[in-house]
């Protein structure tokens, strides 16, 4: 039988403004199994991000209950938040977040020496040339495209071969081609690693790669399992 990768139970998180206390999100509750692909959808400002950051230990839920890789989130500190972030979560932003005094070999790198790995390079570079930018390993950022830039992100979300990878509009910033390129090398990166998958996207062909599609609106989840006509 399966295990749960996460397991969210009536969460909430609500922030306090200068207009007073908004509802980000209201009473979700969402489970994954190990390696299953969610596509999580919905219209802008309906808490798809939110949720992912809810997911990967980045917010804090203001209610409810989320349990990731038999972990209670809600029961650890920041230091503990952001061990488990190390070990068992790879998240992929729109933007890029690379280290532009860095070059792509050592954007990799950092964070697995941060965890203790003795070949964190030797893994950077095995990293950089599965996604294929083995002859790009010394350009820093501003040396790179955007794919390219987005292929080192990938990289490094990917090497520390998380339980849990999070994508959040991976493609948002990139052409056409260029974005079906990352969705393909994002997708045998997760089946390689046999990571459970959250991929955050306003585009439905891409959604309908995954497993599951769950659909977000105001706050809420609308629909799981979503079918859609071919």
């Amino acid at each position: 039988m399966a295990k749960t990768a996460f397991e969210l139970q009536d969460v909430e998180l609500s922030l306090i403004g200068n207009a007073g206390k908004v509802d980000i999100l209201r009473g979700i509750n969402l489970s994954a199994e190990t390696s299953e692909t969610i596509g999580l959808t919905g219209p802008s400002g309906s808490g798809k991000s939110s949720l992912l950051m809810l997911i990967g230990g980045l917010e804090r839920a203001t209610g409810g209950s989320i349990h990731a890789l038999g972990q209670d989130l809600s029961a650890l500190n920041e230091d503990q938040l952001a061990k488990f972030r190390r070990d068992y979560v790879g998240i992929v932003f729109q933007s890029f977040h690379l280290i532009r005094t860095m070059t792509a070999i050592e954007n990799v790198a950092t964070p697995l020496e941060l965890a203790g790995i003795d070949d964190a390079f030797d893994r950077a570079e095995e990293e950089l040339r599965a996604v294929g930018l083995g002859a790009r390993i010394e350009h820093y950022p501003s040396q790179l495209s955007g794919g390219e830039q987005q292929r080192v992100a990938l990289a490094r979300a990917s090497a520390p071969k998380p339980n849990i990878l999070l994508a959040d509009e991976p493609t948002g910033n990139l052409d056409t081609s260029t974005g079906e390129t990352i969705i393909e090398i994002l997708f045998d990166l997760r089946e390689r690693n046999g990571s459970t998958l959250v991929l955050v996207t306003h585009a439905l062909e891409l959604a309908e790669r995954c497993d599951r599609i769950v659909k977000l609106r105001d706050g809420n989840v609308e629909s799981d399992n979503l079918k859609l006509a071919a």
